[in-house]
């Protein structure tokens, strides 16, 4: 059976073969850039008290992070949007698992910066089980230390592939989330913590879920 990584490293593949090699040069350099920045030493860290939050569904209803934790540990999923096809592939591999979430116990949301159209739209294409919330502005992520300012090239290059960030996400910021997998107790607290500033690199979602609830002795 293909790992998760297995399926982002053939979407890679695949796209390394359709791109010409200048434009994905402009790629490649800027995830060398954000890796420079030292963002993901940054982020919220294993054992860190996890930020509470009141954010909508894709369907307009409040979810709120204290009444989740209040019945069993919460993964969070961060994600760019539904225009990236590395992120709707990970979390079609969520959704093969939340079976084994749910018999576990534990909940799982997924937060984007877009808009909750974006959201109801992917929700029912892909067949989502789990709140898909909408982070205006990033504002949750920001507090994870996830955020990032996409620079000019990458915003050319996204253009080019009729990616429209702007018009997704209902701000002209550019701001995206890295994307992140996290596992919070029911004490609040950081259970599991990996993002990356590559975004074609994620964490297998059984190694977190295993982490996760082993580090929560269940």
């Amino acid at each position: 059976m293909n790992t998760l990584q297995d399926q982002l490293d053939e979407i890679t593949a695949n796209t390394r073969h359709l791109v010409q090699a200048e434009r994905l040069a402009i790629g490649e350099r800027s995830v060398e850039e954000l890796f420079a920045t030292g963002i993901e030493d940054r982020i919220l860290p294993v054992g860190a008290v996890a930020p509470e939050f009141s954010l909508k569904d894709a369907g307009g209803k409040l979810v709120r992070s204290a009444d989740m934790l209040a019945l069993g540990p919460l993964v969070i999923k961060f994600f760019r949007g539904r225009w990236c096809p590395y992120c709707m592939t990970e979390l079609e591999a969520w959704r093969d698992l939340y079976g084994q979430i749910r018999e576990h116990g534990a909940l799982m949301v997924a937060v984007s910066p877009q808009t909750q159209r974006q959201s109801d739209f992917m929700v029912g294409h892909h067949g989502l089980p789990f709140p898909v919330l909408h982070d205006a502005g990033n504002a949750l992520a920001e507090q994870f230390g996830l955020v990032y300012t996409v620079p000019d090239s990458m915003r050319e290059y996204y253009r080019s592939i009729l990616v429209n960030i702007p018009f997704v996400n209902g701000d002209e910021s550019w701001r995206l989330p890295l994307p992140a997998t996290y596992v919070i107790g029911r004490d609040h607290k950081v259970l599991f913590s990996e993002a990356h500033a590559d975004f074609r690199v994620r964490p297998e979602p059984e190694e977190a879920l295993a982490a996760a609830l082993a580090m929560h002795g269940r």
